[in-house]
This record gives C-alpha cells, structure tokens and sequence, in this order.
C-alpha cells in the first residue's frame, strides 16, 4: 500500500468543471444575492455568493484559487450591494483560502463535512465582517450573534441542496 502525499492526494481529487460552469454558477449566485432581497424579505439571512466560494474552494483544493475566487466574489457582491467596497472582498477571500486548505487535508466528499463546514465558515466570515466594520471601520452596524447563527443554519441548508447539484455538473475522467 503506498501513502500519498499531500500534493498527489490534491491532483488525484480536483473537480473539475465546463468553463460555462465557473462563469455561470457565481454569476447567478451574485446576482440572485442582489436582487432576492429586494423581493423577499427573510432571504437576507442567505449568502449564496459564501456558498459557491466554499463549495469550488472545497472542489479545486487549491488556497490560491480559493482566494482569488473569493475576492471575485466578494468585490462583485460589494459593488452590487450597498456594503462599502471591499468588505465582503476581505471575508470571502479568507474564508475561499481557509475552505481550500481545509479541503486538501480532510475529506471534503461526506456531505455531514460540508455542513459543518459551511456552517463555521459562515460564521467565521460574519466575525471578519463585523471586526472590519466595528474596528477598522468604526461604524456600528446592526448586527446580532442570533441572527448570525440563523444566517449560517441557512447558508448550511442551502449548501445541502446545491452541493449535489453542483456535483452533477463535474468533468468525469
């Protein structure tokens, strides 16, 4: 039996997807963030852009990628909301780093990972928000730990659903 590296382990398990399928795929989750709360209320506890950064993270296993395509996704998600620019660049960035690192050395295929995952990563991106709000910037936004947690219990229930369907789309070798 021989033991793989962490670098063999990596090659042997990137998804890989159709372009159409990384332009697509965060192009509507983007757009459906921007304009799903001005139609219904309760969707401002999800962030479909924090889930497809985590899921392609996850996916390609690869820290670099995972941060430029959560800086991608947060500066688009920024300049399509009212946030100041930038900072959803800053938390989707570390959480696309923290998701692709994680996804190198763990098992990233069990779905009860994926939630979990999902869920403290959510977290952790509304603490880097708040910290950036609070200190850097010095503002005081309305902003609850209850409300947090329920946005990451969504963000968690959605990567449930869009997980295997994402899935599907993969390039099988």
């Amino acid at each position: 039996m021989s033991v793989l590296s962490a670098n063999s382990r990596r090659d042997l398990e990137i998804r890989r997807y159709p372009l159409l399928v990384y332009v697509l795929v965060p192009l509507a989750a983007l757009v459906l963030q921007a304009w799903l709360p001005r139609v219904l209320r309760g969707y401002a506890w999800f962030d479909l852009p924090l889930v497809v950064t985590v899921y392609f993270a996850l996916g390609r296993r690869s820290p670099i990628q995972g941060t430029l395509m959560g800086a991608a996704m947060g500066l688009f998600e920024d300049a399509l909301t009212h946030h100041a620019i930038g900072v959803n660049g800053i938390t989707k960035t570390v959480v696309g780093f923290l998701a692709a690192s994680v996804g190198i050395r763990i098992d990233v295929e069990n779905h009860t990972i994926r939630l979990v995952l999902n869920f403290l990563l959510s977290l952790l991106s509304s603490a880097i928000y708040v910290f950036i709000y609070r200190i850097l910037l010095g503002l005081n936004p309305e902003w609850s730990w209850l409300t947090e947690l329920f946005k990451a219990v969504g963000n968690s229930l959605i990567a449930v659903a869009l997980f295997p369907v994402l899935d599907r789309l993969q390039i099988r070798d």
